[in-house]
């Protein structure tokens, strides 16, 4: 069966730019492992070594996220739609200072900054 897959931007690259791939599947497990063997890139970025799904991606069928769902057991139909968002988390260190890929991150806002008082 035909299954929609949507990539989100981070993972496009290693599709050939492909924002969305079609593959046959029946279910969401089988959805992303083509995935995998149509772009070899891919592999490892959604699935583990064992076909699990990384923590950090969170996989909807047709807008129901699949964890409360079948997981990757879940049945996909011709024409459903399986979107891969990368999860996100918040907060930062206490200190207001944020670290991506092993370096500090420029700040890209000041939200407040103190008053001085007037003598």
């Amino acid at each position: 069966m035909a299954v929609e897959v949507r990539l989100p931007t981070l993972l496009r690259g290693a599709a050939g730019g492909q924002s969305v791939v079609e593959v046959d599947a029946s279910t969401v497990g089988e959805a992303l492992q083509a995935l995998a063997v149509a772009h070899p890139a891919l592999s490892g970025q959604v699935l583990t070594d064992d076909g699990s799904l990384h923590r950090f991606v969170n996989v909807y069928l047709n807008d129901d996220d699949v964890r409360y769902l079948d997981k990757l057991e879940t049945k996909v139909v011709s024409g459903d739609v399986v979107s891969i968002l990368p999860a996100v988390a918040g907060g930062c260190g206490g200190r207001g200072d944020a670290v991506f890929d092993g370096a500090p991150a420029a700040p890209t806002a000041v939200l407040a900054s103190p008053r001085r008082r007037r003598r």
